[in-house]
């Protein structure tokens, strides 16, 4: 498609004229109605040269825009379709065309959780009908990390629609620890998702304390009579710059973490950033193995991927963080090296 919204008025009403075969065409008349079109969509008053005519006429002829459309001049002076059937708007699609809708339904289709999409849902589903990954005989290619049935998913549409609206609501909440439940009378600003969770951030009423709430926690949320509040000291643009998932006390100041990488793990944590602020600040000539910066604020989420390389990491600074994680892996390597009471048999 031209990126030229007045070239594309050009194009349709010029195959508009050469589909109407009850009329001759001559060059000046197509100039005249490509002018009355754009005065009469546009309120563009200055008109169309001929020149300008004569070059669309070129344009949808070739195959640049995938046209290929069959003009012919005919007694010398007159335009038309060489076949009375054809239409720009009717043009076959390339298998890469659909290949390219195909990946983007794909894509769409993520955000069919939420009612707010639903009108896109339904054209979303009707293209997936006609580009049917069967009739194209080709499996797909893109996957999506995604978790059936996830707790908590059924809220996402009430709280998107309560923070847009700027509603305060009540939630009753359970955290994997507690045994009762506790209500949060809250502002809600934002959902996040990370690893296929979705939280909600928003600030307690009574002192403005800013929470992240898990969904899959969540028992029930209502809207209730208690003016909504902002929380100044939360940009929802750029709070988690500095941050690995989404754990961060709202004053929280970053560190400097720097840890050490084998060379096949540096390898990899080259080609993906543990943190857009990564950066490599030595590499061992010898065995390959490299010392990477990072600043983030420290959290459980920052600990978990450092602890999934095992072996190929180990964390230089702060020193808090470095004890903190020692310590955990000890506890880990223990498990190993002691019986579990009163575990069945593999």
């Amino acid at each position: 498609m031209p990126s030229n919204k007045n070239a594309l008025i050009r194009y349709k009403t010029i195959d508009n004229c050469l589909r109407n075969r009850y009329r001759k065409w001559t060059l000046d008349d197509l100039v005249e109605a490509c002018s009355l079109a754009l005065y009469d969509m546009e309120g563009i008053t200055k008109g169309v040269s001929v020149r300008t005519v004569q070059n669309d006429i070129q344009i949808m002829r070739s195959d640049k825009l995938g046209y290929n459309a069959p003009i012919e001049v005919y007694d010398h002076k007159y335009y038309r379709y060489a076949d009375s059937d054809y239409c720009i708007m009717n043009m076959p699609m390339s298998q890469n065309d659909l290949d390219i809708m195909q990946e983007v339904v794909d894509i769409l289709r993520q955000f069919q959780d939420f009612d707010q999409f639903s009108e896109m849902s339904d054209v979303v589903g009707r293209l997936q009908d006609k580009l049917s990954v069967s009739k194209y005989n080709r499996k797909p290619i893109i996957h999506f990390d995604s978790v059936s049935n996830l707790k908590g998913l059924k809220f996402l549409n009430p709280i998107y629609n309560y923070i847009a609206h700027k509603q305060t609501v009540r939630i009753m909440y359970k955290s994997f620890n507690a045994k009762e439940s506790i209500e949060y009378i809250m502002y809600p600003y934002l959902l996040k998702e990370f690893r296929n969770r979705w939280f909600l951030f928003g600030s307690k009423s009574n002192n403005m304390t800013l929470y992240n709430l898990a969904l899959d926690r969540i028992e029930s949320i209502e809207a209730v009579d208690v003016a909504y509040r902002e929380n100044p000291d939360f940009d929802t643009e750029h709070y988690f710059d500095n941050v690995i998932g989404v754990s961060k006390n709202i004053h929280q100041s970053p560190r400097q973490v720097k840890f050490w990488a084998s060379e096949e793990q540096s390898r990899y944590i080259k080609t993906k950033p543990l943190h857009p602020s990564q950066k490599l600040i030595y590499e061992n000539p010898e065995d390959g193995s490299c010392i990477f910066r990072i600043i983030v604020c420290l959290n459980y989420e920052l600990y978990s991927v450092l602890m999934s390389y095992g072996p190929g990491i180990k964390l230089l600074s702060p020193r808090n963080a470095v004890n903190y994680l020692k310590k955990q892996l000890q506890e880990a390597a223990r498990l190993y090296d002691e019986d579990i009471p009163n575990l069945p048999e593999p």
